[in-house]
């Protein structure tokens, strides 16, 4: 009988529950009779307090909608059964989800109203890690109910956490039209000579911290991973465009504006991209990576629209990020989540707390020192190869995550969000293909120095590529990436340090 779990996620039916289990755990075996396995509690229920209400399944039961399908994000294999998640669970991620994303918009209108210039979601981050540090404090159940709660929203992040990037490369043809040939060479030459020498900075200092306070590895928290993705949830996506790209082509303006129109076809092109991409075998990603592949299918099913409909693809490239709430495309939806993906920051240093007291000495100086070399080093380095003063503001934070990137710029004058956004993606592509090899040339063997060198360099997406190979370099991964950005964004709030980045830009 195929055993049917459930998983935090709404997009389609998901994995089973037993093959998100943390790295170096297993499901325990089971002495007891048939009759009584099915009211067994997955581990990680044990695990988090308050967890099991929201998503325990009988093992036994048969729900309905039960399917059979392979995964898509796995070169091969048997097939797996697949279980329609239940009510409960549609409604915990909901709600959880929900939550996150009341609460950025919130904090952004505040933010707004009140004319403060510093990141609304990076205050709400600190606000949700401090309540929990204060819950571990006072009553820990507490503390690790509320993460058991979030946990569907945090899984869901992670795993579309890549397609919040794309909206900005998929518009790069429109963002990069004004800007000069050799301006856009000396822009490549900046990001990718400074991802390297981030990278280096970054994993030096580690290992020279490292080797002044010698402190001995300890076992880190084992990270939850969501999901792969399945053929059905592919037949969906593939029925989504089709269907909605026939609805716009017959009638541009069936959801009262050409964007809104637009929006559903757009959406399921890049959500199908990221899918194919993300099961192509993995020496084809070192070359065509997955959000290379969600771009390029954005992208070509924008000019497909653009020529049956013979409005072009710049025009259906404007339908696709708009910048306004009241009229969205479908890289608003996406980019949208941004703020949401700051504050989950606060649940992932929480269940690693305990490592980044261990080993703050390295982190800590590895990010500061690492951070505030490569936002001076691309100030001079722009300014000695006479590239324009406000396209070497643009691409100041290149290390950062976009969603941080994106505010840090907005405390500049005249910066280009969109080149930022760009940016940002280029070189975490870079550092995805190349991070693992260049390391090894460096002679960086360390997982501390590795894990924080490569979220240094290449945030969200070299993490993503590290960690898949090398799981014990994750959570100094994850912990980096998050105070990178958040140390990046304090440090570009003093206006004294924006100052100075602006008199060496010119």
């Amino acid at each position: 009988m195929a055993t049917a779990s459930v998983s935090p996620m709404v997009i389609a039916p998901p994995l089973s529950l037993r093959s998100k289990l943390p790295v170096g755990h297993s499901a325990p075996r089971s002495t007891a009779p048939p009759a009584r396995r099915a009211n067994a509690v997955p581990l990680r229920s044990r695990c988090i307090p308050g967890y099991t209400r929201f998503l325990r399944w009988n093992e036994n039961a048969k729900p309905p909608g039960l399917i059979a399908a392979r995964s898509a994000g796995t070169d091969g294999g048997p097939t797996k059964a697949l279980a329609v998640p239940s009510v409960i669970a549609i409604l915990h991620l909901a709600v959880s989800l929900g939550t996150i994303l009341a609460a950025d918009k919130l904090l952004k209108q505040a933010f707004v109203a009140a004319a403060i210039k510093f990141p609304s979601a990076l205050f709400g981050m600190f606000c949700v890690f401090s309540v929990l540090m204060v819950l571990d404090f006072a009553a820990p159940s507490a503390a690790m109910g509320l993460v058991g709660f979030f946990e569907p929203a945090t899984l869901f992040i992670q795993r579309w956490l890549p397609l919040f990037y794309v909206p900005s490369l998929v518009v790069l043809p429109l963002a990069v039209r004004d800007v000069p040939a050799a301006s856009g060479l000396k822009i490549f030459f900046i990001l990718a000579a400074g991802w390297l020498a981030s990278l280096s900075v970054a994993g030096q200092t580690a290992i020279i911290v490292r080797k002044i306070v010698k402190t001995e590895m300890i076992p880190a928290e084992p990270m939850a991973k969501p999901s792969p993705f399945s053929n059905a949830e592919i037949w969906t996506w593939t029925a989504v465009f089709v269907s909605t790209f026939v609805l716009a082509f017959m009638n541009p303006t069936a959801l009262g504006t050409s964007a809104r129109t637009c929006l559903p076809f757009l959406l399921a092109a890049t959500v199908l991209g990221y899918m194919v991409g993300s099961g192509l075998p993995s020496n084809v990603k070192k070359v065509f990576h997955p959000i290379i592949c969600c771009a390029f299918a954005a992208d070509v099913a924008a000019l497909a629209y653009g020529y049956f409909s013979k409005c072009g693809i710049d025009a259906v490239l404007g339908y696709y990020l708009t910048k306004a709430s009241s009229n969205p495309g479908a890289g608003d939806i996406l980019m949208g989540f941004l703020g949401s993906v700051i504050i989950s920051f606060a649940f992932s240093m929480f269940k690693q707390r305990k490592l980044v007291r261990r080993h703050a000495a390295e982190i800590f100086s590895s990010v500061i020192i690492a951070t505030t070399f490569s936002l001076y080093s691309t100030a001079i380095v722009g300014r000695l190869i006479g590239l324009e003063p406000t396209l070497t503001v643009s691409i100041l934070p290149r290390c950062i995550t976009v969603a941080l990137a994106l505010s840090i710029v907005s405390l500049f004058e005249g910066a280009n969000s969109s080149l930022t956004a760009a940016v940002v993606v280029l070189t975490g592509l870079v550092g995805a293909n190349f991070v693992q090899a260049v390391m090894d040339k460096l002679r960086l063997d360390d997982p501390i120095a590795r894990g924080i060198a490569t979220a240094s360099s290449a945030h969200g997406l070299g993490t993503a590529a590290l960690s898949a190979k090398e799981p014990e370099a994750l959570p100094f991964c994850a912990i980096a990436y998050a105070l990178t950005g958040i140390f990046g964004s304090l440090l570009c709030s003093v206006p004294a340090v924006r100052q100075s980045l602006l008199f060496i830009v010119g």
